[in-house]
């Protein structure tokens, strides 16, 4: 456990390296928020809410949403370049496991964009537009735990198709098909209110409303008592379904494997 701590460590440190890159985030991910908070401004216009549903809510979603995703971001070619070039074989023989090694570093990466491109863009646009506080200081605490396991289950969706890599030339086009149903499904781009009630109830279904959308209702106090048990519980399967897929994946290609060179 120790190993895996330290390499989150020291990519945490390495992305602390790049000032530019550090700079150039905060920059990004305010002048993102305010765009689209602008866009979502003049869709309210003189509007207190629509069906229920506040400017200040949907503000509140789409700027935790947006910055998770942001932190949420890495390298989702990392592997297939692995077995491209065959420096997969390398990673197989070093004395820590793979999968977990390249979670711990990912870890680190989304640690940094998280204190250092969301937290300093989210004050500037506090500044700028009135944001819902939290329900409660443990609903707020609660969706801290609940952000954690929405990122693995990213992760893990992530991680899946990378392995995919094993059997195809290329899944860059898979894994952008993915993103752009994540931004759809999971309420980075549209707040889950909004959607249709029939796809509302479909996407319940799938683990993308587990990624963002629970955290943020948490945190708005829509799910408290026994639903936000329920919320928890469904984020914890969810990481638990895919944990199991990605681990059968990960052997049935490592099995598959064959590199030539030398």
């Amino acid at each position: 456990m120790r190993a895996y701590v330290e390499i989150a460590v020291k990519k945490f440190q390495d992305k602390m390296a790049y000032r530019l890159d550090f700079f150039m985030g905060i920059v990004n991910t305010a002048i993102t928020i305010v765009v689209y908070l602008c866009i979502y401004r003049a869709l309210y216009g003189n509007s207190v809410e629509v069906d229920g549903i506040t400017y200040q809510m949907v503000a509140t979603n789409f700027v935790i949403t947006l910055g998770l995703s942001n932190a949420f971001g890495y390298n989702e070619m990392f592997l297939q370049d692995k077995v491209r070039d065959g420096s997969i074989t390398n990673e197989l023989l070093k004395p820590v496991s793979f999968i977990f090694r390249l979670l711990a570093e990912n870890v680190g990466e989304g640690a940094f964009k998280l204190i250092f491109h969301f937290l300093p863009a989210l004050l500037f646009t506090m500044v700028h537009t009135r944001l819902c506080p939290p329900q409660s200081a443990l609903h707020l605490l609660i969706m801290f735990g609940s952000v954690v396991l929405g990122y693995l289950i990213l992760w893990l969706l992530s991680f899946i198709i990378q392995t995919w890599s094993f059997w195809l030339f290329s899944v860059w086009g898979i894994i952008t098909i993915k993103n752009v149903l994540v931004n759809i499904l999971a309420g980075t781009l549209l707040p889950l209110w909004f959607m249709p009630a029939a796809l509302r109830r479909l996407i319940s279904y799938t683990p993308f409303e587990a990624i963002y959308f629970t955290p943020v209702r948490i945190y708005l106090g829509e799910l408290s008592g026994a639903q936000l048990l329920l919320g928890v519980a469904v984020q914890v399967i969810w990481i638990a379904v895919l944990g199991v897929t990605a681990n059968v994946f990960w052997k049935k290609g490592v099995k598959k494997l064959v590199v030539q060179g030398g």
